[in-house]
């Protein structure tokens, strides 16, 4: 077995999912063990959108052992509590899918029943009001958890926002110190066995051959090694998920920065704000379809809180997902694996998710085809299970005003989708399938928000008066508030512990 192990790993592409990868596996690895080589050209640069987080990225922080000031610090970070969607389900609409719990559980029954009799008979608040991460994000408060008994505030989930460039920097200094070799250049060809079509080496436009067991395609978009070289497939998701453009531009800032992500929806796509300590990040994802260039080009810059630091920067993009994630010896992990825009802040989650997938079936020479399929089982129903999260926001919507929402209203869904909708509808019942990464919490919260309306509640609800009912709703309400009250302004506290330099 000894004789049969990896020897050696090759990461084709840098940027986010490429100095990731190079990341962990240098934690988990010495240098004696297994050689990490991380190929990427300046030249070619990166997409850097990814500046969104969710709470799961706290694990990757974990295994690195990272000091999260020191994180927030080097990549100009702020702290995030959830998303606010702006004109999603109707033009002047507004709602929070906010991290975290929703209320608080009685007789094992999900708070959200007892909210869901209770708003229907006209005496409940707006669902968000009942989250610690919603009110906080519209109060503009942050603090990290601390021990505080029975308070919400023992439990505050939250992610961050930062800048893809410097955190892909920050996290390449982690890993040369660790023992990553880093080279510079464009891989111009792959090197492929003749016996079994493996990839045996990649060549340089230098002329240099870089060999290797194992290789991890980080090369975006490209797909360098997984279909260019070894022609993997690409199942295409755009009659789903429409939008195949986006302009990105930064900006300068206008105020404290909030501690949430915006996506404020427009005529045939959506924006997206994010704010960061030196600037604020922009983007305008749409449906070349439905809108040109220019215009979608220029309701972005239209939108803006500050002044355009850049000249906007226009991305294209697929939808959709490799038929194999793992095919050989060659791994895909992030654009290269495939694309879900970044509307629920996963695509670096789905980096993350990859690399704790891959060191569970970290192969040996062998690579057990076994292993192999089912790592593309679970990635292939992690990547559906999101991309129909994704499709909730376009389908459930009142918006008539244009023909793209038109399309995306009427637009047949997965039935997986469908079923989930259909009984959420019946009785206000969400299952969480199996292990896909959003849970029954963040289903409520955005098909609350979109409009979805449950006809009944579990009935076990019943078992309570709805005198009782509304007290304890009222003292969820008293609680959160006096939690967000003391709570510091999420400026004061990156003042306080995390503020960073002039760039």
């Amino acid at each position: 077995m000894f004789e049969s192990r990896i020897k050696s790993i090759v990461i084709v592409g840098g940027g986010t999912s490429g100095w990731m990868v190079a990341a962990a596996l240098s934690k988990l690895m010495k240098p004696e063990f297994c050689s990490i080589k991380l190929i990427e050209s300046e030249e070619i640069g990166t997409v850097g959108v990814g500046e969104a987080t969710i709470p799961q990225i706290q694990l990757y922080n974990k295994l690195l052992e990272l000091d999260e000031d020191e994180f927030v610090r080097k990549t100009q970070g702020t702290f995030k509590l959830g998303i606010q969607f702006v004109n999603w389900k109707s033009l002047g609409h507004k709602y929070i899918h906010a991290f975290g719990d929703v209320g608080k559980d009685m007789n094992s029954i999900e708070f959200y029943h007892y909210w869901l009799k209770m708003s229907q008979l006209g005496e409940a608040e707006e669902l968000g009001n009942y989250t610690l991460s919603g009110v906080a994000s519209d109060r503009g408060k942050f603090m990290r958890p601390f021990d505080a008994g029975n308070s919400p505030l023992s439990n505050i989930a939250y992610a961050f926002h930062f800048d893809a460039g410097l955190y892909a920097r920050f996290l390449r200094e982690y890993s040369e110190k660790l023992g990553v070799v880093r080279t510079e250049g464009k891989v111009v060809n792959t090197i492929l066995r003749d016996t079994d079509g493996f990839i045996e080496a990649v060549r340089l436009e230098s002329g240099a051959s870089i060999a290797g067991d194992l290789f991890i395609d980080c090369s975006g978009f490209r797909g360098l090694l997984i279909e260019q070289a070894l022609h993997t497939g690409y199942e295409d998701w755009s009659h789903w998920l429409p939008c195949d453009r986006a302009w990105a531009v930064p900006c300068a800032h206008a105020g404290e920065p909030s501690p949430y992500t915006r996506s404020t929806a427009h005529s045939a796509g959506w924006q997206w704000r994010i704010p960061l300590q030196h600037r604020i990040g922009n983007g305008h994802v749409f449906s070349s379809k439905f809108m040109s260039e220019d215009e979608a080009c220029s309701i972005l810059l239209n939108n803006l809180d500050g002044e355009a630091l850049a000249e906007p920067r226009m991305l294209k993009f697929v939808t959709g997902k490799r038929r194999k994630f793992w095919n050989k010896n060659c791994i895909a992990i992030g654009l290269a694996g495939g694309f879900m825009e970044p509307l629920e802040s996963t695509s670096i989650h789905l980096v993350q998710s990859a690399i704790a997938r891959m060191m569970s079936f970290f192969p040996n020479q062998n690579f057990d085809q076994e292993d192999v399929d089912e790592f593309n089982r679970q990635a292939h129903f992690e990547y559906d299970r999101i991309r129909d999260f994704l499709i909730l926001h376009y389908h459930a919507t009142e918006r008539d005003d244009s023909a793209f929402w038109n399309y995306c209203r009427t637009m047949d869904i997965p039935a997986e989708l469908t079923q989930k909708i259909e009984q959420f509808k019946k009785n206000g019942r969400i299952f969480r399938h199996s292990n896909e990464m959003f849970n029954s919490t963040s289903w409520l919260e955005v098909m609350h928000g979109q409009g979805i309306s449950p006809r009944a509640y579990n009935p076990l609800v019943d078992r309570m008066s709805n005198v009782e009912i509304k007290q304890r709703l009222e003292g969820v309400r008293r609680v959160i508030d006096k939690s967000v009250d003391f709570m510091p302004s999420h400026a004061q506290f990156i003042a306080e512990n995390c503020k960073a330099g002039e760039v």
